[in-house]
């Protein structure tokens, strides 16, 4: 997952491996703490922007969270173009295959553990590569496969329009 900020003078991204959906209500979680350079706008904003890379984009991916935005215009470094979203100041990225803005509703410091709530979400179409990453933490990643759909057996388990 990447993670867009704005301090309102710079944009930055960090690559997060640590990211859970917490309910069907557009809220989730990433693991980060002050020793990411992104934390402090993050903090200090309140909001942030998730962008969901695809498997092509996994060298940037990697490249991203192997540099910091302290000494690095990640955006230019790994030709990512920024674009304006409609609740946040931090940038969506068009080449990703969705972006989520978000609001921080809480930080559990002593877990490092960020709680967002999504307030729009995009999705790129016109992206031809859409399977995702899923980083297993030792540098090795597992990528989506063959989709499987068991909605109608599932029915009476999800929320009304999923």
């Amino acid at each position: 997952m990447l993670v867009t900020t704005s301090d309102g003078a710079k944009n930055n991204v960090m690559t997060i491996t640590w990211t859970m959906v917490l309910s069907f209500s557009a809220e989730f979680a990433i693991t980060t703490g002050a020793w990411n350079y992104s934390y402090a706008a993050l903090e200090a904003s309140r909001e942030c922007v998730l962008s969901i890379p695809t498997i092509d984009m996994i060298d940037t991916v990697v490249g991203i969270g192997t540099c910091s935005g302290r000494d690095t215009d990640k955006f230019r470094t790994f030709g990512l173009t920024p674009q304006r979203g409609k609740f946040v100041q931090a940038p969506l990225i068009k080449e990703c295959l969705a972006n989520i803005e978000c609001r921080v509703v809480d930080i559990v410091e002593r877990h490092s553990i960020v709680i967002l709530e999504g307030l729009a979400a995009y999705f790129n179409d016109t992206r031809k590569e859409k399977r995702m990453l899923h980083a297993v933490g030792d540098g090795t990643f597992i990528t989506d496969g063959r989709k499987i759909d068991r909605k109608d057996m599932m029915r009476s388990k999800l929320p009304p329009g999923v």
